[in-house]
């Protein structure tokens, strides 16, 4: 037997290797502090837990739900767009389709849209699904470098042409993970022209939409008028609403692109078990008031690491958005070196920024999903094993 060759071209899943690397040090009894991925350490609200617990009661959801999403969550999808950015007139059977968190659809516009010689144009750093889905649909990838000083936009001008001829997707994270990088409406606008220009599929990975600070409101692509003629949104509940185990979201926008995502998923999978859809749309009835609450843990705890680096010499301002903060190394490391350097002399885990691409390289990503208990603790060890910038 062998394995295809596709394989040989995507490296082992980053979040994969950083989990086995964790156990076994556990395994060797580390008390290690784990800052290196996204997963929300709060339970799931309490009323989307009561949805939940009576929608399983009910024989009625105990059978295939439909490929693309119950009725009901598809219209509360387009309602929660509506009352959330002010983007009217989705239509629920055309231009909304339910997904199992983001990540599967994601890879799976890959796979309705991306031939053999196609281009996808993603990120670097980005989401490390973005360049291996390319992969899996025998595209090639082009990055667009995100740099600190263009505030981690890329720029569109350095894309050629002829690159751009023979680009099927142009892939976009903002707030961004894991730079945590925020875009305007401006931008979001030139991105759209662009597009057009090309002929290219706008794809907006919005995973993040809700997690921002200090009155900070991150919008939608497809406030952008004329945005939905070449668009598509991906909206998820893993991390705004503690549900990242819960697999749930869904995708917006352009009735083309949401047509292809759903023919590949109605042969790849059975869709989102019912009984999380109705607590999904419980969670998109979450009050702001409750939101705000949830996002103030993460406020604080990005507090506690921005101060703490702050006075440990490292230059950086506290992010808008997003679970993380994106540092860079001192002078004279590696992403890989510092990271190693923090786990063998602290007993910290973080995500070496070179794990999202070339463009990450001299970062690392600290994730805000570990008690603030803890994050004094982390920043207590670097200080004492004499660690700054």
């Amino acid at each position: 037997m062998h394995l295809a060759k596709r394989l040989e071209k995507i490296p082992p899943y980053l979040f994969a290797e950083i989990n086995r690397k964790r156990e076994k040090l556990v395994e060797e009894g580390v008390d290690i502090i784990n800052m290196a991925v996204g997963d929300p350490d709060k339970p799931t609200p309490a009323h989307i837990l009561q949805i939940m617990h009576e929608a399983i009661d009910d024989a009625a959801t105990h059978n295939y739900p439909p490929y693309e999403g119950m009725q009901e969550f598809r219209q509360a999808a387009a309602r929660w767009m509506e009352r959330r950015f002010g983007v009217t007139e989705l239509n629920p059977d055309t231009e909304v389709v339910a997904s199992i968190g983001s990540k599967e659809a994601i890879h799976n516009t890959f796979l309705a849209f991306v031939e053999a010689g196609d281009y996808t144009l993603i990120p670097d750093p980005g989401y490390p699904v973005y360049r291996t889905s390319t992969i899996f649909a025998d595209g090639e990838p082009f990055t667009m470098p995100l740099k600190p000083e263009n505030q981690f936009l890329p720029d569109l001008s350095a894309i050629p042409q002829e690159i751009a001829r023979k680009a099927k997707l142009l892939w976009i994270n903002y707030p961004n993970n894991p730079t945590g990088g925020v875009a305007t409406l401006e931008f979001f606008a030139e991105l759209v022209d662009f597009c057009k220009q090309y002929n290219i599929l706008l794809c907006h990975d919005n995973a993040y939409s809700e997690m921002a600070y200090d009155g900070y409101n991150p919008p939608s692509v497809l406030e952008v008028p004329g945005a939905k003629d070449i668009a598509i949104e991906f909206h998820s509940l893993s991390k705004s609403y503690n549900m990242t185990g819960w697999r749930v979201g869904f995708v917006v926008g352009n009735a083309l692109g949401i047509q292809g995502l759903r023919q590949v998923k109605t042969n790849v999978d059975s869709g989102v078990f019912k009984a999380i859809q109705k607590a999904a749309i419980a969670a998109y009835n979450t009050s702001e008031a409750e939101l705000q609450t949830l996002m103030s843990v993460y406020q604080n705890r990005r507090d506690i690491i921005v101060k703490g680096l702050q006075s440990l010499g490292w230059p950086i301002q506290p992010p808008k958005a997003t679970l993380y903060v994106w540092v860079p190394v001192p002078a004279g490391y590696s992403s890989a070196e510092f990271v190693n350097l923090l786990l063998d002399k602290c007993g910290i885990m973080v995500a070496p920024g070179s794990g999202y691409g070339t463009s990450g390289e001299g970062f690392f990503r600290i994730a805000l999903t570990i008690p603030e208990e803890r994050m004094q603790e982390a920043i207590g060890r670097m200080k004492d094993a004499g660690i700054h910038y």
